[in-house]
């Protein structure tokens, strides 16, 4: 049987139990006396217990050994650049643009060992603020599995496949796919050629789909979309390990038994995955050029009604056909942050520099827009119907906060073009004043 079989549905109260196990799952109750096949149960909570019930967020596990069977947790000495320290350097407000970052060629490098942050906000022990990361990774996790204690992990792959076995099942996520990892939850990333892609991690919150007000009942990324795994287990008495994120550092932990023994689940809190292609685009048809907002695909929200802590945008191939408008992004300062990546093709504002495997930062009131050969072409082309890219995909991470670079970014990786603003500087002076109407 294919081991990747997916249910339907985002915030869907799943029950799953692994075909080799039929009736695993309890009836009636969830933590029985004696539970089916000898198996252990095991909660796993993604909320307080008394939050509201439309946000109380929890699973229940069958395994056969509980997760609690591990050796004592010690510091881990890894080569990840992985960092949380936002004040390690003097805040850089300058617009930034990243070439593609470096897959390692030699020596083998796991998905935990090619975490490298780049920037971020907030404090991971209070739960207040975000992360972003790139993943830069040429071989398999090998006996080893992972978890975040600190947030959510929104991955985004860019380059290779990723076959990510969890607790709840297995995931096979692809370039132009993204998946979000809950807080907690354990799983191991193993490849079949080298991978590179970016990460958003958010300490406050969980991902949730936008609001549609006056769109209505159906739009943009749809519920029925989101997949989630079918329980599948290991009964493997290998040695393995075990690494947690812990307030920005990295601890492991031996254990003896593999972390993916759940025969069967039950619950809303689940690793999940999406299509970026199934994402039903709304755009203007008319005149002006809509806010980014538009095409938000999954957002984590703040105290605040209408702002995120981390909204998830993409910008995917569709038809432009606004009439006397300037079609592409206009000038702009925003009280958000935006950090943009490139997963495949062009994005229309700035067609040459930004590349696949790179990114952007246009931090919080800095100016930006399109570049000079954009405006210039946009500014005098025929206004027909127009196809945006049919193989493109760019994406931004916004949120609220202010965002602090890491060393590794702004020095370290030497990735950053120092020659990002030359982009704008053909934009020459067009105005004309008319002295008969002086």
């Amino acid at each position: 049987m294919n081991d990747y079989n997916y249910m339907s549905g985002f915030g869907s109260y799943f029950s799953s139990e692994d075909h080799r196990c039929p009736k695993s799952l309890p009836i009636g109750q969830n933590s029985p006396q004696k539970c089916p096949y000898g198996l252990y149960a095991e909660q796993l909570s993604g909320s307080a217990f008394t939050a509201p019930r439309k946000e109380n967020l929890r699973s229940w596990l069958y395994r056969i050994r509980p997760s609690v069977m591990h050796e004592p947790f010690k510091l881990l000495d890894c080569k990840t650049n992985l960092s949380s320290d936002w004040n390690e350097q003097v805040p850089n407000p300058n617009q930034m643009r990243w070439m593609p970052f470096d897959i390692p060629l030699e020596g083998n490098v796991n998905f935990v060992e090619g975490l490298h942050s780049i920037c971020g906000s907030g404090d991971k022990r209070s739960h207040s603020g975000i992360a972003i990361h790139v993943y830069l990774c040429n071989t398999s996790m090998d006996k080893s599995a992972f978890y975040n204690s600190d947030g959510d992990f929104l991955i985004v792959p860019q380059k290779g496949v990723l076959d990510i076995t969890t607790e709840f099942g297995k995931l096979k996520v692809k370039p132009n796919e993204i998946c979000v990892i809950p807080q907690g939850i354990r799983y191991s990333v193993n490849l079949t050629e080298p991978s590179r892609g970016y990460i958003l991690e958010v300490y406050n919150n969980h991902f949730q789909l936008p609001d549609l007000g006056p769109i209505g009942a159906n739009g943009l990324a749809n519920p029925r979309d989101f997949q989630t795994p079918v329980a599948w287990f290991e009964d493997d008495e290998q040695e393995f390990q075990i690494i947690a994120k812990y307030q920005g550092l990295l601890f492991s932990a031996k254990q003896f038994h593999s972390p993916f023994d759940v025969v069967a689940w039950h619950g809303n809190y689940v690793p999940f995955k999406y299509d970026l292609s199934k994402f039903m685009v709304i755009n203007s048809a008319s005149f002006d050029h809509c806010d980014p907002s538009i095409f938000t695909v999954l957002t984590c929200p703040s105290c605040r009604p209408g702002t995120a802590i981390a909204d998830f945008v993409i910008f995917p191939p569709r038809w432009a056909v606004q009439e006397h408008t300037f079609r592409p992004p206009y000038y702009h300062r925003n009280c958000m942050t935006e950090f943009m990546g490139l997963i495949l093709g062009k994005y229309e504002a700035k067609e040459n520099g930004f590349l696949p495997g790179g990114a952007t930062l246009h931090s919080m009131m800095t100016p930006h827009g399109p570049d000079y050969n954009c405006f210039e072409n946009a500014s005098n082309a025929k206004l027909v119907p127009e196809r945006v890219a049919d193989n493109t995909q760019a994406f931004m991470f916004e949120t609220s906060l202010s965002l602090s670079v890491t060393k590794w970014a702004e020095k370290t990786s030497q990735k950053l073009d120092r020659q990002y603003q030359e982009c704008w500087k053909g934009l020459k002076k067009n105005f004309k004043l008319d002295s008969n109407k002086l």
